[in-house]
């Protein structure tokens, strides 16, 4: 495996590294993947015991297509000879035909933006024929039906690659504009998208829906496109970069997180385009931290392949869909490479993150997330009044993730009555400078509506049920801490010293306060804010004003009544509503 660059802790005083650490992860990836290629070069069977929902054989295209992307960044010309091999062989007959919703057309994107991107030094070397067989293989994709989501994108950018080499262009055209349209549906401004239907928020935001059209915008040097595209990323990357945790680890939440420092991709997408935010300084600071937030936790197993997990192995960040070469988008990282050496983003000296700079409690509107970081330990904590992909609880379906903790199985950031800790049906009610609220489904005909108010580490939850039985048992839960950090969840209104009550004839409130922290010593909570709860007048019973004092100064009050009223109080209108 190549060697390690020396740290740098001038240029990089946060993370020690530079550009070179990014050419030396990429070339130990690119080496460990080698021995495990097919004589012909086609097909990447890495070692794993899990197969992919598509096939063993579609794996091992996975592994050639995730791994050419990785070279394709690289731009390493004898590592793309080998690629070229492979190519040629795949093209032949070995690859499975790309077909509709079919694994193959995810891999024609990463093809055919490696060969997009490296044009000179692989696809104009080939033998015409050679040529012909992947422009025909790829072609499938232009008209190949995709999965209502993310996937739209993947014949945009193969039909970016063949409109630039002449390949059936009107196809081509019809498909990078087909696929752009279907798109915006999903657009619901301030830089978010929703990961197809429904309320998906999470990492494919960065690492595809930017991704893809920013880059095909970028080859394709079309100003109008890339100040769209490059716009909306602008904006999303400065909410995305909050999302960071001063170790450097991005938010655990969402699905596909195996693909690790993918969640980088972003980041070095805003400054190749100068749309960006952030400081040269603080995006390599973030992305770097990311990099080596992996590399240093076992990432990499021994022989220096990428693991199904999220440090190393894990059983729980697997798919269905995962295979053994799926962790390889992580080379969507490795845009980086494409910022030359002088880029002011690799001279530049580090700067800390958001969350190193200052405590913060920040409203993320499209998503009603309600993000919360402490400089003293550099979490951030995410609260989740909004996104929602029952497919994958419990990564969409808790109240709250974080940088540092994992969703446990005992239900860990949970209101669970009765037994039942589901929470579906996730509507946004709303969010503020200091609050978020959502209501849910916990069960046919019981409900929950949640408020959160934050400020510095401490939080106060307050859960409305309805619908439930009068004296059904309720249970609410806080952090399940992990890697040094504390957890605490102390009863206001409702709940014994565990955190259990029981409802009564009318809609019943449950409130507590509850901390994550990394500092050793905190203040008790009691010292830091009180919470009052009364009934106000006028109303039926099962309302409640609840009013939130800080000890540093600072009220904050809501009446919470029925399944999804939710008001703040001496506030006006409802910012923020769904």
């Amino acid at each position: 495996m190549p060697a390690e660059p020396a740290e740098d802790r001038s240029l990089s005083p946060y993370t020690g590294r530079t550009r070179a650490h990014w050419e030396a992860a990429a070339d130990s990836l690119l080496a460990a993947v080698a021995p495990y290629a097919t004589g012909d070069q086609a097909l990447y069977h890495l070692p794993g015991r899990h197969t992919g929902s598509a096939g063993r054989l579609s794996d091992g295209l996975e592994g050639y297509a995730r791994t050419l992307l990785l070279a394709g960044f690289r731009r390493d010309e004898k590592v793309l000879e080998r690629y070229a091999r492979g190519l040629d062989a795949g093209t032949a007959g070995v690859w499975p035909r790309v077909e509709d919703r079919g694994q193959p057309l995810v891999e024609t994107a990463s093809i055919a933006l490696a060969l997009r991107l490296t044009r000179p030094l692989l696809w104009d070397r080939l033998d015409d024929g050679v040529r012909q067989r992947a422009a025909a293989w790829l072609g499938d994709a232009l008209k190949a039906e995709p999965w209502p989501c993310n996937w739209e994108l993947f014949p945009v950018t193969v039909g970016g690659f063949l409109q630039e080499v002449g390949y059936e262009p009107e196809a081509s055209r019809a498909a990078i504009d087909r696929g752009l349209g279907r798109i915006e549906q999903w657009y619901l401004g301030d830089g978010w998208y929703t990961d197809g239907h429904g309320r998906k928020f999470d990492y494919y935001n960065g690492w595809a829906m930017h991704l893809y059209p920013v880059l095909h915008a970028w080859l394709a040097d079309d100003a109008r496109l890339l100040d769209l595209y490059a716009g909306r990323l602008e904006a999303h990357l400065a909410d995305y970069a909050r999302l960071f945790g001063g170790d450097g680890a991005p938010m655990l939440q969402g699905r596909s997180l195996t693909y690790r420092f993918a969640a980088t991709a972003p980041l070095w997408l805003g400054a190749l385009t100068g749309r960006t935010p952030l400081s040269p300084g603080e995006t390599r600071r973030l992305a770097s931290g990311a990099l080596r937030y992996f590399l240093d936790r076992g990432a990499m197993d021994g022989e220096g392949l990428l693991t199904l997990g999220w440090h190393g192995p894990d059983e729980a960040f697997v798919q269905h869909y995962s295979g053994p070469a799926s962790p390889y988008w992580a080379s969507k990282a490795f845009v980086a490479l494409l910022l030359p050496p002088e880029h002011e983003v690799w001279t530049a000296t580090e700067e800390p993150g958001p969350a190193e700079r200052a405590d913060a409690v920040t409203r993320i509107g499209p998503p009603n997330w309600l993000l919360q970081s402490t400089r003293s330990d550099g979490l951030v904590r995410l609260h989740n009044h909004g996104s929602e992909d029952v497919r994958y609880d419990p990564y969409y379906t808790r109240l709250a993730y974080s940088t540092v903790t994992r969703p446990s199985p005992s239900y860990d950031n949970s209101v669970i009555v009765g037994g039942e800790a589901s929470r579906t049906g996730i509507v946004p009610l709303g969010a503020g400078d200091d609050w978020a609220a959502s209501r849910h489904t916990v069960a046919d005909g019981v409900g929950a509506l949640c408020l959160v108010v934050a400020r510095g580490a401490v939080e106060v939850r307050a859960h409305l049920v309805s619908g439930a039985r009068p004296g059904t048992p309720v249970r609410v839960t806080g952090w399940a801490a992990q890697d040094g950090t504390r957890s605490e969840l102390r009863p206001v209104h409702g709940l014994s010293a565990t955190g259990e009550g029981v409802t009564g004839d009318v809609p019943s409130l449950f409130v507590a306060l509850v901390r994550l922290t990394g500092d050793p010593d905190p203040l008790p909570l009691a010292d830091l804010v009180s919470v009052r709860v009364t009934a106000p007048a006028g109303t039926e019973p099962g309302a409640y004003d609840l009013t939130v004092t800080w000890a540093a100064g600072g009220t904050a009050a809501f009446r919470l009544e029925g399944a999804d009223g939710i008001v703040p109080l001496g506030g006006g209108d409802l910012p923020g509503g769904p």
